[in-house]
This record gives structure tokens, sequence and C-alpha cells, in this order.
């Protein structure tokens, strides 16, 4: 490879849940153990569709994570049941929680050798969204925090929050590209500030995150590689 002030793109950012390490099958596990809390209440459907209302309805006071997810699971269970939710029943909620924040980090395929590849000829970031101290803590779990110059957790990934993490790191969008799983976070908002992405998908993806395909249409500038793996060659073809 070239050196770093050769590549088109000297520094990249990469997304981390879904993208450095499995991250919503623990969501989509515990949802299952949720739903059989509440299965003498309501159908399975019915619960796992009113969990995702609440949840949207939330995410503009608890944001992104498993904490506003937790809060979500209590007052959902609180409003299928009428109140008669018990506090035995709160308590699984909360116990469930704790162990989806201790869930072991599970790199996914390839990631450790990308980096590695990446690390001596590239500036490397992290670019994620959740809680602080969730986030954080998988950073640190994961043991990949010394391949990263910069770790950024946002709130949301807005254009204008991509916007504000470049101008405070002095990154030039030109020099810039971001890879995650989501398209609707860490994709279409870079395209539209003047940037580049690429999409790696992930087997599965929360129903807040899908983009329909009309809305692609917009975006023929779209890259999408089947797996990470793949993303120094397509770096190579393209400095």
């Amino acid at each position: 490879m070239t050196k770093l002030s050769q590549q088109k793109f000297p520094i990249i950012a990469f997304d981390a849940d879904d993208t450095l390490w499995r991250n919503e099958d623990i969501f989509v596990s515990a949802q299952g153990e949720f739903i059989e809390l509440l299965a003498q209440y309501h159908d399975e459907q019915y619960i796992r569709s009113h969990l995702g209302d609440v949840q949207i309805r939330n995410l503009k006071h608890f944001g992104y994570g498993i904490k506003g997810f937790t809060l979500s699971m209590i007052e959902t269970a609180i409003e299928l049941t009428e109140g008669r939710v018990t506090g035995h029943q709160v308590h699984s909620i909360i116990e469930l929680a704790r162990r989806m924040l201790e869930a072991p980090i599970e790199l996914l395929p390839s990631i450790k050798s990308v980096l590695e590849q990446l690390q001596a000829d590239h500036k490397l970031m992290i670019i994620t969204k959740g809680d602080l101290l969730d986030q954080e803590s998988k950073v640190a779990r994961s043991g990949l925090a010394p391949f990263f110059d910069i770790i950024e957790v946002a709130s949301d990934k807005t254009p204008e929050a991509y916007e504000k993490i470049l101008s405070k790191h002095k990154i030039s969008r030109k020099e810039f590209l971001m890879v995650g799983n989501s398209l609707k976070s860490d994709v279409l908002p870079l395209f539209d500030i003047g940037a580049a992405a690429i999409h790696v998908p992930y087997h599965t993806t929360w129903a807040h995150e899908e983009v329909s395909e009309q809305t692609l249409i917009e975006y023929p500038q779209l890259v999408t590689l089947e797996s990470i793996a793949l993303l120094p060659k397509w770096l190579s073809q393209h400095s």
C-alpha cells in the first residue's frame, strides 16, 4: 500500500456494533425473553410490535442502547398488563438488561486481520452511537482499542453529528471514509455531507435502521461489500 499522505482515504472510521462485533443478536435474544415474560397477556406479534413502537417513541428521551431499551421494556410491560406487571417481573427485566450489558464481546470474522492490515497506512477511528458507558466498556473489552487513534460515541448519527466530529478533529470529508452495517446511520448521512462510506451488511437489522429501496435509488454512489475482509482490496483499488 502507499503511505498515509498518498492514500485517497487516509482516515477510515468504523461503526462498532454489528460492524466490529456482534450486537443486534443480543437484543433479539432479550426481546424473545421479554415476550415470554408477557406471554400470558398478549400474543407474540402484538408484544413485539408494541415494544418496537415504544422504543421509537422513547429514542428522543432515552437515546440508543441497552439502558434505553430496558426502560422501553418496562414501560411496555406496564402498558400491556394495564399496570398489573409485578415487581418480580420488573426485576426480571432489569436482570435481563444486566446480562445484556455483561455479554461477552464476540468479534466479527476477519476484523482483527483487517485492522492489522490498515493500521500502518491509515488513521483509524471508531464512530459509534449509544450509551457512553456501555460503548466505552465494549471497546475496552473487545481488545481493539490499540488499533484506533480516535473513538467517538455520539447520541445519534445524523449528518450534523458527523460534520461536528469531522470539524472537531479537523478532518477533510474528501479524505474520510466511513464503514458500517447500517445504511441509515453509517452510510447515507455521509453521502448527505459529501463524504464517502461503504456498507458492510449484518445478517439482521433493527427495523428502525432499515432503508427502503426507493430511498437507495437516490444514492448511486453506494458501495456494498459482503464482508469486511474485502475492504483492504477495495481500498487498494481506489488509492
